[in-house]
């Protein structure tokens, strides 16, 4: 072979490997658009009427994820399967942005920490990565990281509504979260700077926390249950 022609074939393997990004890059970006669409319907829980909402809005969630699913399988035809890694990066973002929007609804329905498992099933993808397209357990993480965010946010947002029992129960399950995190080895850097923000985020939630005891509104809320 000459060097022309080893050229000429490096060129077409090249272009190849374009058109394939390229694909994935067209449906990453529906998936971007409906993760912001998932968003925008879960952001009206802060609002002061939001808590009442919060089923209804539970349920607009889940059939937006429908969509993600559906995305998800086309996604799955635009590259060799087994090539999963080598394009991991054009998805990798908005993966824990999804993941950030499975375990948010599932708290506001449950109070309670989503499994890898039921977030891979709410994507429809595999947990296993033999099985193909599937949730990498850093993905999981740093979606979870991204929710603790999230409820800290919530946290504060409860007192202006008035609802004194919430940030205490979030400061509860919190506190777990970190828990859980500390007997991890952290060798990710992006991951590892993420959950530096969740300290952050347990200060924050403290400082709620401890305003409602010296105001005595978390003993009431305590004495009292949710109103």
């Amino acid at each position: 072979m000459s060097v022309t022609e080893m050229f000429s074939h490096i060129q077409g393997f090249l272009s190849a490997d374009q058109d394939i990004r390229e694909d994935i890059r067209k449906v990453v970006q529906l998936l971007e658009q409906t993760a912001r669409e998932i968003l925008t319907v879960l952001q009206s829980v802060h609002q002061p009427s939001g808590f009442k909402e919060i089923p209804s809005k539970c349920a607009r969630a889940r059939e937006l994820f429908c969509t993600v699913r559906t995305t998800i399988a086309d996604l799955k035809t635009k590259f060799p399967m087994e090539q999963y890694y080598r394009f991991h990066e054009h998805w990798r973002f908005v993966l824990q942005r999804l993941v950030f929007l499975a375990a948010f609804v599932v708290y506001l329905e449950t109070e309670s920490l989503v499994i890898r498992e039921e977030v891979a099933k709410i994507l429809g993808i595999e947990v296993v990565r033999e099985k193909g397209f599937h949730l990498d357990v850093e993905d999981y993480l740093a979606g979870v990281l991204i929710m603790a965010s999230e409820l800290s946010r919530l946290a504060v947002n409860s007192v202006t509504s008035g609802d004194y029992t919430r940030p205490l129960r979030i400061s509860n399950f919190i506190n777990e979260l970190d828990s859980g995190f500390r007997l991890l080895n952290l060798k990710n850097d992006p991951l590892r700077k993420r959950y530096d923000g969740l300290k952050y985020d347990v200060k924050k939630i403290e400082e709620v926390v401890y305003d409602l005891s010296i105001r005595g509104l978390a003993k009431e809320a305590e004495t009292g249950g949710d109103k």
